[in-house]
């Protein structure tokens, strides 16, 4: 039953505006579909919801992420559109110019994965990764 059905992404937005500008100017992205209260968005065949809440964000973990082909190249693109990657130094995650390497990681191509973390407007924390060891993403 659900292994036949698609999965999609609801990020709380204590700003919808703000929102909407952050993912426009950084990130490059506009909504597919608007509703009150929403914007819908598309990429690549997946689908993600930005949605009016008074709640807070959690923040404290991956809540969404891009797969990529090239990290370097969108952390630099991302980077100078303004965007500020998170740097970390814990036990199996060290990050370096805002990139880890991670042996063994999600997803399941590959043996491996970088990746780079940041917060959007509205504190959510994405990720944009690559997989290692593996054909390139298409």
């Amino acid at each position: 039953m659900l292994s036949d059905s698609h999965v999609a992404t609801r990020l709380p937005a204590k700003d919808l505006e703000r929102a909407r500008a952050f993912y426009r100017a950084k990130l490059g992205l506009e909504p597919a579909e608007e509703r009150p209260g929403g914007l819908l968005y598309r990429c690549a065949g997946s689908t993600f919801v930005l949605f009016a809440s008074a709640g807070a964000p959690s923040g404290s973990h991956t809540q969404m992420a891009f797969t990529v082909p090239d990290l370097d190249a969108a952390v630099t693109t991302l980077r100078a559109r303004g965007v500020v990657f998170e740097e970390y130094d814990f036990p199996g995650l060290r990050t370096e110019g805002g990139i880890a390497e991670i042996e063994g990681n999600y997803p399941s191509i590959g043996t491996g994965e970088r990746g780079a973390w940041f917060h959007d407007s509205e504190g959510n924390l994405l990720a944009i990764g690559q997989p290692t060891g593996a054909p390139e993403v298409p």
